[in-house]
Parts: structure tokens; sequence; C-alpha cells
């Protein structure tokens, strides 16, 4: 299957290289240009003043305009290119930037290094890169469960999904995909500005990623060896309670392989947010369990790339 050989592609070299900064500071990133896409579009159609169901039908239309614009130009690029294997090879490169398997890791990785060396405010400056929470509150058992919440969730929302979507239905719906996960994460929140007219992305983005979730979950049981009796535990009692309803999946997950506990109370903008803990029997997360998160995740990757080498063979 040419679909699956191309994203194989798209993870190895994405695995190698990453989006290099260098590259990053001359053209930017194919999310930045939907991003602003989506600023404009934003600003234009969701003024104040307007009632409630005008902004939501607003952001309808923009939430299926955007996806129709990036299956589109996703969609007249595959037909320039060759068939067959160089085909799917250079839809793999073309591909490549819109899975962030490498990126993620080093963001986590930029939190785990400081937290192992005692280095809490280095820790704290690097994970409010990645999460939303105040990082000022957060002592080092807090920024390492925000940093795996943050792997958790976006081991599925930014590399197993777009990988998902990009082997059933090629360029077109892994560039549609990434549509609607930026869409999602720019506008799809329950601010009175977003409330209405973000609800289509939010809508949405939960729909594309119910199977995603789910096989992020079963990717980290797979590799975590005999503790995927745990994992699949906290996942059957856990994952429903989540605040979302399928970043609870990937994150029981990890939370029954590491036998921590995650989730759980946090600050966004002085607020306090009560949320249910994942496993809250498990321990407190460390520095030592951040590390682990990230040899889980390796392995997870691993996991879905042989998984993704099958299907092409198929």
């Amino acid at each position: 299957m040419l679909y699956a050989g191309a994203m194989l592609v798209a993870l190895m070299v994405d695995a190698v290289m990453g989006w290099p900064d260098w590259l990053y500071d001359r053209i930017g990133h194919p999310v930045t240009w939907l991003g602003g896409l989506i600023d404009r579009a934003e600003q234009r159609l969701n003024p104040d003043g307007l009632s409630f169901w005008r902004r939501r039908l607003n952001g309808l239309g923009v939430c299926f305009g955007m996806t129709a614009l990036a299956w589109i130009v996703a969609q007249l690029i595959v037909w320039s290119l060759p068939g067959g294997l160089w085909g799917a090879i250079l839809t793999g490169v073309i591909a490549w930037p819109l899975v962030a398997a490498r990126s993620l890791y080093d963001h986590v990785l930029r939190v785990a290094r400081p937290l192992a060396r005692r280095d809490l405010q280095g820790a704290r400056d690097a994970v409010a890169m990645i999460v939303g929470r105040d990082p000022a509150l957060l002592d080092t058992s807090g920024v390492a469960r925000a940093a795996l919440e943050s792997l958790a969730e976006n081991t599925s929302d930014g590399v197993v999904a777009p990988l998902f979507w990009g082997v059933i239905f090629g360029l077109p719906g892994i560039a549609a995909y990434k549509a609607i996960n930026t869409m999602d994460s720019m506008i799809g929140h329950m601010s009175p500005r977003y409330r209405a007219f973000g609800w289509a992305a939010a809508r949405l983005d939960d729909l594309v990623n119910l199977i995603p979730a789910r096989l992020t979950a079963l990717l980290f049981m797979a590799v975590v060896g005999t503790r995927w009796k745990l994992a699949f535990k906290v996942i059957v009692a856990d994952a429903g309670r989540h605040r979302s309803p399928n970043a609870g999946w990937p994150e029981a997950a990890m939370a029954g392989a590491l036998e921590v506990r995650l989730s759980g109370p946090r600050v966004y903008d002085g607020t306090m947010s009560v949320e249910p803990w994942v496993n809250e029997g498990g321990a407190d997360a460390g520095p030592m369990d951040l590390g682990r998160g990230l040899t889980l995740y390796l392995a997870a990757m691993l996991a879905l790339a042989g998984l993704i080498a099958v299907v092409a063979l198929l």
C-alpha cells in the first residue's frame, strides 16, 4: 500500500532530521502557515459584537473551509507527482513536516535534562513551552507530571493521528488532519471569545482523534512488557473520566505503564482547575519517570514504524 509506504518515509525522515531551526528561521513551518490563515480568518469572521449563533456559523465555515483547502492543495500536489515507488517516496518527503515525532521528543528532553540536574527553574522554563498551566507553581513532581501528560497526549495528536490519516488517505489525509488539529489548538477553546466560533473545530478534532488516541494507548501497552495489565486496568478505570474524550486514553496507558499518577488539579491563568486523577493510587512523577516516559515513547515509535511497514508490505 503506497500510502503506508509514504507515511513510513515521512516518519523516518522526521526521526532523522526533525524540522531544523535554520529551516524554520528561513521559511517557517507548514503548521505556522496554516496558523496564519486561521488567525486572519478568525479576526475577520469573529469580531466583537456578533451573536452566538453567527459566531458558530462563521466558525463552522472556517472549520470546513480550512480543512477543504488543506485537502485540495495536497491533492493538487499529489497529481503533480509521479506514480509508483518514486511517487511514494516524494509524498513521504512532502508529508515529513506534518509529523512531529522528533520535535516532541526534543521538547520533552529539554524538560528532562534540567529536571535531572535539579535545575527546577530551567525545567519550568522548558515545560512552559509545551503546556498551558502556570509553571511558576509547579514543583519537581508537577513539572514531570505536566511533561508526561504532554508527551502522552501529543504522541497521539502529533504523531499517531497524522500518520493514521495519511495511511488511509495519503497526503490529503495527513494535511487535512493537521489543519483540523491546528484549528482546535488555536480556536477550539471554551473561553467567551471561542466558545461558539471554535465549537466546530473542537468537535471535529474530537472525532478525527477517536481511533488514533486508542491506538496510541495500545502502542504504549504493547511495548511496556509485563506492566501492560496495569496499563489496561488504568485505561478501563480512568480514561473515560478525563476532561477530554481522547487524551485520557494515552495518558491512562502511560500512567499505568510508569506506575505514576497523572492529570489531577492544575492552575491555568491563576484559576484552579480541579480535574480527576488518572491512576490516583500511583506515585508522584519524578525526573526518573520522565526519562522512563521518553524511553517508552521511543519504543512506541519503533512499534508504530513496524506496524506501518507491515501495512505497506500488505
